[in-house]
């Protein structure tokens, strides 16, 4: 057991959540790693890489077949942090997962996310990271797709730790991986690199309950969340004419360029980008404010002003 790599997994769906189940399942099968898992208690989507500051953090052992598991009420981000700060599991470990989540992270809502949080905060602290989302579609997707999503991602792992044993892996990025609604039938896998492509989102005056549930049914969720909207209930009760209700909704969606992260996706490949923690200027706008900052610098520090 001791000479088995060791993989510490998160996620930001919560402890129960069925992508992480799945994959510690297909991990354990596999009787080549010693699994730890630390994830929160209930579900910490978009919750980006916030982290719990002031508070202390309890942690409660929860039975999870074949691994050492740990429930705690914090952030994606927390639980990585303290999963390998050797606190809470008696080494660090070789591998942080931080998934399966339920829906994709490609483009600009890698920034929401807390699953890609998860291996960011690993890859802080120098330990080798991999997110993994599945694109979950509401009617076409089953658990089962979890499962088999996990699989896929078995070759990858493998040769990350390989590469972990020979001191050949970078340690400069981290990897997020996402795989097709369809990952019975993905296309390969395919390097690529995160794009823009984004969810457009307007906000919406909300007088009733029931524009809740004709919002939600619109975006791309479970259809289990819909089931305690109460579509034929009263208005909305309202503290004061002064407090307004509002509700975000999906307005559209940007693919961005081609060979990025979420169109690749779309075609059917499984997406493997390396990331870094750093969000650089693109080229073209830092030789602007090369020049644009001495002078304004310059215009604003004169007696004039």
């Amino acid at each position: 057991m001791e000479n088995k790599p060791t993989i510490m997994i998160t996620n930001d769906d919560g402890i129960q959540g069925p992508g992480l189940q799945s994959l510690v399942q297909v991990l354990v099968s596999t009787n080549r790693y010693q699994v730890f898992v630390c994830a929160p208690e209930t579900e910490k989507s978009a919750f980006s890489h916030s982290i719990t500051w002031q508070n202390p953090l309890q942690a409660k052992q929860v039975e999870i077949a074949g691994a050492t598991a740990f429930t705690v009420p914090g952030t994606p981000a927390d639980c990585a942090s303290l999963g390998i700060s050797k606190a809470l599991f008696p080494k660090v470990p070789d591998l942080v997962i931080s998934g399966i989540n339920k829906g994709s992270n490609c483009g600009y809502h890698i920034l929401y996310s807390g699953t890609v949080a998860g291996a960011r905060e690993a890859f802080f602290e120098g330990v080798p990271a991999i997110s993994i989302s599945y694109d979950w579609i509401g009617g076409k997707s089953t658990v089962k797709d979890f499962k088999l999503s996990a699989e896929a991602c078995l070759p990858i792992i493998n040769a990350i730790l390989a590469d972990v044993r020979n001191r050949k892996y970078p340690q400069k990025c981290f990897l997020n991986i996402d795989l097709p609604t369809d990952v019975l039938n993905h296309k390969g896998y395919k390097l690529t690199k995160q794009g823009k492509s984004i969810i457009k989102i307007r906000w919406k005056k909300i007088t009733s309950e029931a524009q809740i549930g004709k919002i939600l049914s619109t975006m791309t969720m479970e259809t289990d969340h819909l089931a305690n909207i109460d579509t034929n209930a009263e208005e909305v009760s309202q503290e004061s004419q002064n407090s307004l209700l509002f509700m975000r909704e999906i307005a559209g969606i940007e693919v961005g360029e081609k060979d990025t992260d979420y169109y690749s996706l779309r075609e059917g490949y499984i997406t493997v980008s390396p990331l870094s923690a750093l969000s650089n200027a693109e080229t073209d706008s830092e030789a602007y404010f090369k020049d644009w900052l001495p002078s304004v610098t310059k215009c604003f520090s004169s007696p004039a002003f």
